[in-house]
């Protein structure tokens, strides 16, 4: 007896670590969003004004905050800079999609004999709030209820429903830790490309991703 309490509360220990690291993921993207949304500049107050006003908001429709296109540094305009941005954190939307899919199934594996665990569905919220975080990068269809579902870079999904299963083989457990490290929905080598333009753009070196 005392060792199905010891393994219980090892379960519920892993659990609780492979759930708030999902949570970091979820705070780091939500971040990375919002440092994309908060990349344009947009001119405030009369024009004839002596002194220049600036939000982070439009103010006027034909603003388009970029400063009217000019170069940042060198070549590129905030919009370029923007649209590379994009383009990355796009990747970290789509890796946060299917990790949110592994740790629907990790969160569900138990030992029979050890204790009962629930299995999860996509729609239900792993933790309080989750919702809202994923609503803020548009991963939550107010349409379904529930999160968009996950697909690899090359493909789309068309899976309609997800369930966890409580009872997985060796060789899946290791499909899933697998797909957990391999990342495959970031394109290191495109990374590498955009940090390169970026760099030398701003005549700085940046450090590459698939060294």
């Amino acid at each position: 007896m005392f060792l199905n309490m010891t393994c219980c509360f090892s379960q519920e220990l892993h659990r609780g670590k492979l759930l708030s690291s999902y949570k970091d993921m979820v705070a780091i993207v939500t971040r990375m969003v919002n440092t994309c949304k908060s990349m344009r500049c947009y001119f405030r107050g009369e024009s004839n004004s002596p002194i220049a006003q600036f939000s982070f908001s439009l103010g006027v429709d034909t603003d388009s905050g970029d400063c009217g296109g000019i170069p940042v540094f060198t070549f590129c305009s905030i919009s370029s800079f923007e649209e590379l941005a994009w383009e990355i954190v796009q990747m970290f939307i789509s890796e946060l999609n299917l990790k949110r899919l592994l740790v629907m199934e990790l969160l569900s594996i138990c030992d029979e004999k050890i204790s009962e665990v629930m299995g999860l569905h996509w729609s239900d919220e792993f933790y309080e709030g989750e919702f809202k975080d994923l609503s803020v990068f548009n991963f939550y269809s107010n349409e379904t209820q529930a999160p968009l579902l996950p697909c690899l870079r090359t493909c789309n999904s068309g899976t309609s429903t997800v369930q966890s299963k409580q009872q997985q083989d060796s060789n899946v457990l290791q499909v899933y830790i697998t797909t957990w490290l391999a990342e495959v929905n970031i394109d290191k080598r495109r990374m590498d490309e955009v940090l390169e333009i970026v760099g030398r753009d701003m005549h700085i070196e940046l450090l590459e991703t698939s060294g």
